[in-house]
């Protein structure tokens, strides 16, 4: 479009030149890419066919500066008009797939031989032209050709950059930044041992019987919320999200960068969830809270498989974390005796004492209540 209109504008200048030199075929040839042109592009805006949009400027662009240059008596005479038609090789390789641009090129590259082989014919009766006129219209030709071609290409690069941009947050959105960068320069698994990490499982008591009760659009706007406000404060602290599934939420800190204050990150995290449970309870007019999980250990982290990558973490830490959630109690923050150490007496607990977990037996745990 910009390319076209550009074009449209400056052929002005041909014409009416032409037309005052009596030249009245050469002038026929610019007047009638701006006729087509400006059809063109109503059609386009009426039926948006970008193909036939696509294939008719290109082939306009590319046979008419050569038709004009041989209706004028050669590359002399011309100024060498026939540079027009480079918007057409140049053009292309934007508009089209890579294979179907060569032709173009190609064509653009047997009329400037053929052009070249005519060229002493057509120069034995050249078109009346004064010298400066000539001169001047060279400098036109170099500097139409430049700008169009610059302005083509600042569009290109400008457009890719915010394609990119687009493409590198939806990608940040699903991988850690590490990953992300590791996965563009190769594909393959990924996985790495992180010997100290504290995963969160949580959840939404009560869940439901709420969502039996509730309307479809409703649920999802309460999750939105609640989601929302967690990956706000999981950003915050430093904690990876890894999924959600349901109403569960996953969170682990640590990973894919290791830190030594994992387990302090992940228990302010899951305070501050508490916190942000309430609010969007009370601005819905709801009675919901929120079940927590947490276990402290070593773990594997990566990518697997080939397709809709995901980053996870595997390994004894999750498990327990996850049934530290599914035995807690809702409103409360249940976390295992090594979580208890590792956090000391920087936060407050209330020990629950020992409880049967399903696939571990009978395990110590405590309810994180505050910091100290």
């Amino acid at each position: 479009m910009i390319a076209t209109t550009l074009v449209v504008v400056l052929a002005t200048v041909w014409v009416g030149t032409y037309l005052a030199l009596g030249l009245p075929g050469s002038a026929a040839i610019p007047f009638g890419y701006q006729v087509i042109s400006i059809t063109g592009l109503v059609l386009f805006a009426r039926t948006r066919s970008w193909a036939r949009f696509r294939a008719s400027q290109l082939f306009l662009i590319t046979l008419l500066p050569f038709a004009l240059q041989w209706s004028l008596g050669g590359y002399g005479a011309s100024s060498a008009v026939s540079l027009w038609a480079l918007e057409g090789a140049l053009g292309a390789p934007f508009f089209l797939p890579a294979a179907q641009a060569v032709p173009w090129f190609v064509l653009f590259v047997g009329l400037t031989v053929f052009s070249g082989v005519i060229d002493p014919v057509l120069a034995t009766h050249p078109a009346a032209i004064p010298e400066a006129l000539r001169t001047a219209f060279y400098v036109l030709n170099i500097t139409g050709v430049s700008l169009t071609a610059f302005l083509l290409l600042q569009y290109s690069v400008r457009a890719r950059e915010a394609a990119l941009a687009r493409s590198d947050s939806l990608l940040l959105n699903i991988l850690p930044a590490a990953i992300a960068r590791r996965l563009k320069r190769s594909t393959g698994v990924i996985a790495q041992d992180h010997p100290d990490v504290t995963v969160l499982f949580a959840d939404v008591a009560g869940f439901t019987p709420f969502v039996q009760r509730t309307s479809a659009a409703e649920v999802i706007g309460v999750l939105n919320d609640v989601f929302s406000a967690f990956d706000r404060l999981a950003e915050r602290h430093g904690l990876e999200k890894i999924k959600t599934i349901g109403d569960a939420y996953m969170v682990v800190a640590g990973v894919p960068e290791p830190r030594a204050d994992h387990a302090q990150a992940a228990a302010d995290f899951a305070l501050e969830m508490q916190s942000a449970m309430a609010q969007v309870s009370r601005s819905r007019g709801l009675d919901l809270q929120v079940r927590v999980g947490m276990a402290t250990g070593p773990g594997i982290a990566g990518v697997i498989g080939e397709r809709k990558f995901a980053y996870d973490v595997w390994g004894d830490t999750v498990n327990t974390a996850s049934r530290m959630e599914s035995h807690g109690v809702p409103g409360r923050i249940q976390v295992t005796e090594a979580m208890h150490a590792a956090l000391g007496d920087r936060f407050r607990f209330e020990e629950r004492g020992e409880i049967e977990v399903k696939g571990k037996g009978p395990m110590r745990t405590w309810l994180l209540v505050g910091r100290a």
